[in-house]
């Protein structure tokens, strides 16, 4: 018999905590509960679908639960980092790369090749998982199932199983109770439960845009398509309410909830993404990039996204505007004059007013994405994107053949690209990855506008308390953003970042105090050359300059 030599020099255990024997039953319930899936993928007929996948949703609800209550529940309240950087599936280790390959070619599948989850075509009935969840289905819409549905129903039922294991972990904060509980409610009643029952009211002369509810641009980038502005129009008093809502939401409610709260609101309160990273994504949250590179890389990246949605947007409303004024006013002319007008009048006000707020690369960021933002709209005022037709195989890997007008092509590389690729392939199956935020911090173009209005306008800041700092990396190690909090906390400096979410798990895994999430006036929120740690400053030579 030989013994397994430990060579950790570690005066701490640092290896991953074995589970009990009740995590391993509760393991093995959750697994065959799965498992039913599984042989509803490979098309076993079962006799009962709506019994069998209520089994299989129970089962592993069941399992979810009794796992994560002997796994926090047994332990006195507060920090919870056990051994996250000593197990495979937490640090990038085979069982977290092996779930990422499977999270990613389940996304491709359910993007592209639906047929092979079960999708009837062309009125053909389900077959295989889908089939499983016709029941749920027609009990909630009065329709069969499609691929769609059946990934919100696990969508739903992961922010809710794991939204609870989320709660049992940071029981000892308030704040994270209740944002928890907010994330969970909206994506059950709004996001899937209320979509569906108003999908009953839908018949053959009245169709209600009932699957998104907020309508909020550029999160919805076919917000103001044609075909969404008349599915509106022809639900009629209710219609027009929702594009109402829509066009409200972007210009007065999320810019007034942002300024008074920050981005947190909508990113770690209500939206479903977000809902999924902080629940489901919670294990991976550790695994975000805090390196310089990653930073540069995620600013350039999420902005040219935001342009590309701008740019997108207007090419797609500019084309169904008339030439003749005589008809109706707002032509095609007086809407991209009208966008250049906004754009131009925004962007001076953020230099003139907040120029000293924004460093050199900032600066010439934005004066390059707004040049170039410029030169669209005069491109689009002189030539008809209709009669420019590109074949979309050139930019879906051959996945899509249908030839398209400009601006077809560019809502169809926009829905490919950043909808499906980005936010979904590589957003969650990349979650094991590269951590739980990938596509909040570097595809989502909503947290890129309300990002800009917390740097610049908002009353939100973390602040911190640089004396009772200790340099332990909780708060680090758990921000999800890819933000060196620690660095900030050393320093006593206020955190006013436009990746930031507002999540609060750095101040809830704090064992100090030393952070804290407000909602102050807009005066002495940024604070970087008031320093006096250490040597960062020369006291003399900033009295001498006062």
């Amino acid at each position: 018999m030989s013994n397994k030599l430990d060579q950790s020099m570690s005066l701490a255990k640092p290896d991953a905590l074995d589970i009990t024997n009740k995590q391993k039953i509760a393991l093995s319930i959750g697994l065959i509960g799965l498992f039913i899936l599984v042989l509803a993928f490979f098309n076993v007929n079962f006799p009962n679908k709506g019994l069998f996948l209520t089994l299989s949703l129970s089962l592993i609800v069941i399992g979810t639960i009794i796992y994560a209550r002997e796994a926090y529940l047994t332990k006195l309240e507060g920090i919870k980092n056990d051994g996250v950087w000593f197990k495979s599936i937490s640090s990038r280790g085979i069982l977290g790369w092996s779930l990422g390959i499977f999270l990613t070619l389940f996304y491709i599948v359910l993007y592209f090749f639906p047929i092979y989850l079960g999708l009837g075509k062309d009125g053909a009935v389900n077959t295989g998982l889908i089939a499983l969840f016709d029941p749920l289905s027609n009990l909630l819409s009065g329709n069969n199932a499609s691929q769609w549905f059946v990934y919100g129903t696990l969508y739903t039922v992961a922010i809710l199983v794991f939204g609870y294991k989320f709660m049992l972990k940071y029981r000892h904060n308030r704040y994270q109770q209740l944002r928890t509980a907010s994330v969970m409610f909206f994506q059950t009643a709004f996001a899937f439960v209320i979509p569906e029952l108003m999908a009953r009211l839908n018949s053959d002369d009245f169709s209600l845009p009932y699957n998104d509810l907020k309508n909020m641009w550029p999160l919805n980038y076919y917000a103001f398509d044609q075909w969404r502005v008349d599915q509106f129009i022809n639900a009629q008093t209710i219609g027009l309410f929702f594009l109402i809502l829509g066009v409200v939401m972007v210009f007065v409610i999320s810019p007034y909830l942002t300024y008074k709260y920050g981005k947190r609101w909508y990113c770690s309160w209500v939206c479903g993404c977000g809902g999924l990273a902080e629940t489901a994504g919670d294990s991976f949250r550790q695994l975000s990039d805090k390196g310089i590179k990653a930073w540069k890389f995620e600013r350039w990246m999420i902005n040219s996204i935001l342009v590309f949605s701008v740019v997108m947007t207007v090419a797609v409303i500019s084309t169904f505007l008339g030439y003749d004024s005589e008809k109706y006013w707002f032509t095609k002319s007086v809407f991209l004059i009208s966008i250049g007008i906004f754009l131009t009048l925004l962007f001076a006000g953020i230099m003139y007013y907040k120029r000293n707020e924004l460093n050199k690369s900032a600066i010439k960021g934005a004066t390059g994405y707004f040049t170039l933002t410029i030169v669209f709209l005069v491109f689009f005022s002189f030539f008809d994107l209709s009669q420019i037709k590109i074949n979309a195989s050139y930019f879906s890997f051959g996945l899509n053949q249908n030839t398209y007008a400009f601006d077809g092509a560019l809502r169809s590389f926009y829905g490919f690209g950043i909808g499906s690729i980005f936010s979904g392939v590589i957003g969650t199956g990349f979650y094991p990855i590269l951590g739980n935020r990938t596509w909040c911090r570097m595809g989502c173009p909503m947290a890129t506008i309300m990002g800009i209005q917390q740097r610049l306008f908002s009353k939100f800041r973390i602040t911190t308390n640089g004396g009772q700092c200790i340099s332990c990396g909780n708060c680090s190690n758990s921000c999800e953003m890819g933000i060196d909090v620690r660095a900030y906390a050393q320093k006593g400096e206020n955190i006013v970042r436009s990746s930031c979410v507002g999540c609060g798990v750095c101040s809830a895994v704090c064992p100090r105090g030393v952070l804290k999430l407000e909602n102050d006036s807009m005066d002495g929120r940024i604070n970087p050359t008031e320093i006096l740690l250490g040597n960062d400053v020369d006291l003399m030579d900033l009295v001498n300059k006062k």
